[in-house]
């Protein structure tokens, strides 16, 4: 990484969101700090897919633009485990881990992620079914 994509990744950036159905828009101010693929069973599972993908930060403002009464959260019982997703179509959106924490889906941003993946997580709970990706056929668009 050059020194120009250095501090443009710490300097206060607005970055815009939405959901699927564009119910649910959003604006972040700041910066991120981190960006992890988590692959345990939980993110599987509330993904539908291979892992979560998730930025965080200490530093953004959220503004929801429109559609905050869409939203509905969960937490997993017993576990810091978290959603918060549009209740029309299923998308995830951002939440508070907790007072200091942001967590933004990085799918649901409508600009490119500023920062590149800093790990992966839960590697031990991998879903097989992922591990020979890279032999698989990709297309540009549905295969006819």
């Amino acid at each position: 990484m050059d020194d120009e994509s250095l501090n443009q990744n710490r300097s206060e950036v607005e970055f815009s969101g939405s959901c699927l159905c564009g119910g649910v828009a959003f604006s972040l101010v700041g910066r991120f700090d981190a960006f992890y693929l988590c692959h345990c069973h939980r993110c599987q599972k509330g993904t539908g897919s291979l892992h979560g993908a998730n930025l965080f930060s200490h530093h953004l403002v959220l503004n929801w633009r429109r559609g905050e009464a869409l939203l509905q959260h969960f937490q997993l019982a017993n576990s810091r485990h978290r959603r918060c997703f549009c209740k029309v179509c299923g998308s995830p959106m951002p939440y508070r881990l907790d007072e200091f924490n942001l967590v933004v889906p990085a799918g649901c941003l409508d600009v490119e992620v500023p920062i590149a993946p800093m790990a992966k997580l839960f590697l031990a709970e991998k879903a097989k079914w992922g591990e020979a990706l890279s032999s698989v056929p990709g297309f540009d668009r549905l295969p006819e």
